[in-house]
Formats: structure tokens, sequence, C-alpha cells
């Protein structure tokens, strides 16, 4: 397989609009790397760049160490699946497979090696005599994955392929997904919008927000420890709470006030929050680091009052409000709750999160 380097990557479109800003990304032989972010923040236009199907504005792209910002789409030996699959309706799934190497001038018989191979790989052997019109949006989906494979290229790109399935058949695509990856142990860059599909396939995942990358790193690298309150806001889900609260120094303790509760800081989280003693800060605290207090301590206790239930079996959502804050509470199944309760909380200290609130980096 191959290592794929984008250095200070721009794409600048007419009327001087920059989708890509100098996107600094190296991915590793057989690594699986997912580009995630809102809409238009420039994560399905730097793939296609990597395709060839975009030009390159600024900066360079490396496949195999060799430069490829010149270099034909046809010449690159990547293989890209579509969104919308882009399958031949008026072709077998077989001819489908197959196409790209019968242009390619390939060996019939090296082609019905392959095609089977993969057939085989995605467990459609079966289907490889029916057209795309005869195939459910799964089974669509696999003949386009298959397309691919039988090319055996350097890279594989995925461009949000599991967004036009429905939810159960997406979870079954991932994992799919993932055991070939596993298999085939190719490179592959994969886009999307869903944090879930990036936290669960992705060995590496690159954070994109208006053509700029927030944060690289594995998948509990960024969901532990986020660079920002976007990236701590947008990994996650539900997301991460985020209450403003100022930073307080009484009787040689550094405290976190709400307004309706205080949050007591020890040790090294106090200590990076000396300098911010009289300023506000963003507080950071993910929904399951909420613990339900049946019986309401006196410290670090968030008083509440429950606005929405949401139960999903193996766990509760709760959206609660203080006077000034609503946020989301992950709990167990097993307490018992009504709308207009007053529940308590306790925060994991070890787990809170600071932001700087001008620049919204993390306070470290």
């Amino acid at each position: 397989m191959a290592t794929v380097e984008l250095k200070n990557l721009c794409k600048v479109f007419d009327g001087g609009v920059k989708a890509v800003n100098e996107v600094n990304i190296t991915i590793n032989d057989k690594e699986f790397v997912v580009l995630v972010g809102p809409s238009g923040c420039g994560k399905t236009t730097t793939l296609r760049m990597i395709a060839g199907l975009e030009e390159i504005t600024d900066g360079e792209l490396y496949i195999d160490g060799t430069l490829m910002n010149d270099i034909p789409p046809k010449d690159r030996d990547i293989a890209m699946v579509f969104q919308n699959y882009a399958l031949y309706p008026h072709m077998t799934v077989y001819e489908n497979m197959s196409f790209g190497l019968r242009i390619r001038k390939y060996p019939k018989e090296e082609i019905k090696t392959r095609v089977h191979e993969a057939a085989q790989i995605l467990d459609i052997e079966e289907l490889l005599e029916r057209r795309p019109k005869a195939l459910s949006g799964g089974q669509r989906q696999r003949v386009a994955v298959g397309r691919a494979i039988v090319r055996k290229p350097k890279v594989f790109l995925f461009d949000e392929p599991l967004s036009n399935l429905d939810a159960k058949l997406r979870v079954q695509m991932r994992t799919e997904l993932s055991s070939l990856h596993t298999r085939l142990q190719a490179t592959m860059i994969y886009v999307t919008h869903d944090q879930v599909e990036a936290m669960t396939m992705g060995d590496k995942i690159v954070v994109l927000r208006d053509g700029l990358i927030q944060q690289i790193g594995s998948p509990l690298e960024l969901y532990n420890n986020p660079k920002n309150r976007f990236v701590a806001g947008f990994i996650g889900s539900p997301p991460m709470n985020i209450i403003t609260s100022m930073v307080k120094e009484e009787g040689g303790k550094i405290i976190a006030d709400e307004g309706d509760f205080q949050i007591v800081l020890s040790g090294s989280m106090g200590d990076k929050l000396k300098s911010y003693v009289g300023k506000n800060v963003l507080l950071g605290i993910r929904p399951e680091d909420l613990v339900y207090m049946a019986s309401p301590e006196k410290a670090n206790n968030i008083k509440t009052s429950i606005e929405v239930i949401e139960p999903l079996g193996a766990e509760i959502h709760l959206w609660v409000s203080t006077k000034t804050h609503h946020f989301i509470v992950r709990v167990p199944p097993r307490w018992d709750f009504t709308v207009g309760d007053e529940a308590n909380f306790k925060p994991d200290l070890n787990k809170i999160q600071f932001f700087d609130v001008g620049t919204e980096e993390a306070i470290l």
C-alpha cells in the first residue's frame, strides 16, 4: 500500500472562497484515517484533491513519496467509493466490478479471479448477474466497494459512503468496512460528517472546520483531550456540556463559580486556573461525567430541574437546567425520574475540561 502526505494543501474556488486552508496531514501505510467535520468544512474537497478530481491551488500532495499535483487521476493508483455508489445501471454487478480492469486491458482470467475474490470477501457472489436496480442500498454499496477492491489500489478513498443507508444498515456496514480494512491491510481515507462513524472506524481522526484542521489524533485522544471548544462539542454523542463559569480564589482554594453552583478544584486542576482568577472560563463536562446523587452532598453539588427525559433502554438522557444553563446528563436506567423533578449531580473532577473564553482553546 502507501503513505499519503498533504503539505500546506489549499483550495481556492472562484470568487476567492478558500475551501481548504494549508492542510497538513500524514497518513501512514495501512492506516484508516477519517476526515470529519460539519457540512462545508472542506473534507470532501480535500478527498477530491487527493483523488485528482479537484485541482490543487497551492501546496503539495505525495503518494508513496511521489509528487502527485499534476498526475492525472487514472495514474494515481487510487480507488474511490462515492456517496451515490456511481454504478452503471445497464451493467450487471460483474460488469460494474470488472469495468476498471477491462478498460486497462487486464487478461480475462485475471479479471474473473479478482472479481470473484472481491465478491467472496463482500458476500455478494450470488448477485454478480443482477443489475443495480435489482439491489438494495446495502448491496449497491458492497458492489461499489467491490469495484474498488478489484483494482488493488495503493489508497482507498471513501466519500460519505454510508449516508444513503438506513440507521441499522449503517451500523452493519461500519463494522464490515472496519473488518475489510483489517483483512486488506490497506491505506484508507474516509470522509464523513458523522462523528460516531469517525470514532468507531478510524485509527486516526482529522477534525476540520472552515477549511482548517482543528485537531488530529486517535478517537480516544480527541474524546478525552479536545484541543478546543469546537472539538469538545463535535466529538462525542451526546456532546460535551459547555458552561460559563467565573474563576475565584477563596480560602486558598480555586473555585469555578457558575452562579447557581460552585466546583472546588484541587491539585493541578486548580493550579492551571490560578492565572484566570477573576475571569470567566468555559467549563466542559461530558454527560456521563455527571454522577446522579440520590442524597446530595455539600461539596460540588449541582442542583437542577429535569426538563426532558429520553429513555434509550441501556441508558437515560436527561435534559436538565439550572437558573442560567441547560445541559444533558447520561445516567443508568435504574433511576426513576419525572419531568419537573429536582435532581442533584456531582461532576467527576478528573474528567472536567476548561477552555479560554476568548480563544476557545483548551487551558492546559
